[in-house]
């Protein structure tokens, strides 16, 4: 969720991508005020744990996720970038870790953008190779395949494939998606399945090319366009000023 353009002259800059990061942005800040309403104020809402609640969670890393990949051939330095969302995921973590063991947050989306941006900018000398439409749809059925990996099985459908236990271990393997069964962890998104959801961003970029891309220079809400060029600040500081502003309500007032 960090900015993954560069900084340019905001006339340089694709604004409506800026915007839509934003906008997910504040649907994020919405969803986690919710959580804090339901799990630390007490609060009913059987929604949010049906397909409703499910639905809105997912359109937002979704976006997230697809964004940041179709950011990532936009800018230089992908691995400094990374390293530094990487880090944002890491101090999210520390937190957690001493403030809210309860509710902690082992691998989550920050972790998982900063791991995807820099093994891409690893291996993008050999994802440049590979043709785009290609490189969508083999990600994509990647992505299908493994989406139920923390379970211990991969597949389509009724097809599946049981994967063996032993695969999962500890803290190493439940990075990678092999989620021992006592690993616990609010926000959790190992690197599968998401890292095929992310390169289907990437890869949805260098289709678009860069005349298709010409029309997302159009601002449409600049205060959106701000909040999308600062989303890992805001990222990281949107949950104590939530909880501190439910506190004040529910507690103090």
């Amino acid at each position: 969720m960090e900015n993954h353009l560069e900084n340019k002259t905001p006339a340089l800059r694709y604004a409506l991508l800026d915007e839509l990061r934003g906008l997910d942005l504040i649907s994020m800040m919405l969803y986690h005020a919710c959580w804090d309403l339901i799990f630390l104020f007490g609060m009913r809402a059987d929604w949010y744990y049906d397909t409703p609640g499910r639905l809105w969670q997912q359109s937002i890393c979704w976006v997230f996720i697809l964004l940041s990949g179709f950011c990532v051939p936009l800018g230089h330095r992908t691995l400094r970038r990374g390293a530094v969302v990487f880090g944002g995921g890491a101090l999210v973590t520390t937190v957690t870790l001493l403030f809210m063991p309860g509710d902690r947050v082992i691998f989550g989306v920050l972790t998982l953008l900063g791991s995807a941006m820099m093994l891409t900018a690893l291996v993008r000398p050999v994802l440049d190779r590979i043709p785009p439409v290609v490189g969508i749809g083999v990600s994509a059925v990647l992505f299908a395949f493994t989406r139920q990996i923390m379970y211990g099985w991969v597949g389509f459908g009724s097809w599946l494939v049981f994967l063996p236990q032993w695969l999962y271990a500890n803290y190493f393997t439940a990075f990678f998606g092999f989620m021992p069964w006592w690993f616990y962890s609010t926000d959790y998104f190992p690197l599968m399945p998401w890292i095929f959801l992310f390169w289907v961003g990437f890869f949805l970029h260098r289709l678009m090319g860069k005349q298709r891309m010409e029309p997302l220079r159009r601002s449409v809400c600049p205060p959106l366009g701000w909040m999308g060029r600062h989303s890992l600040l805001l990222y990281l500081l949107h949950q104590p000023v939530i909880y501190g502003v439910l506190y004040l309500v529910f507690r103090i007032l």
